[in-house]
């Protein structure tokens, strides 16, 4: 009985040195009004090199000022104010 019982300590403890540590999310402070199809500096923040839009996951943003962010991001587009 004594053995099944360290077998089980043993288990628990490498569970834990398996799982890997969480990050802590980043969040980003915008004011909902300084999200303008208009301002391209701002916007450029939320978009890669390559012109796709970052997920939330990343931004950190709530889900209501993403897809605020993301329309803005798509009428920039549709203006020629960004690529």
């Amino acid at each position: 009985m004594g053995r099944n019982s360290s077998n089980l300590k043993e288990k628990k403890r490498k569970k834990r040195l398996l799982t890997p540590p969480r990050t802590v999310k980043k969040r980003v402070d915008i004011d909902a009004e300084a999200i303008d199809f208009r301002n391209v500096e701002l916007l450029k923040r939320f978009v890669t090199e390559n012109g796709r839009i970052l997920p939330r996951r990343i931004t950190g943003l709530p889900a209501k000022l993403h897809r605020r962010l993301s329309k803005e991001i798509k009428k920039a587009r549709n203006v020629l104010l960004m690529k």
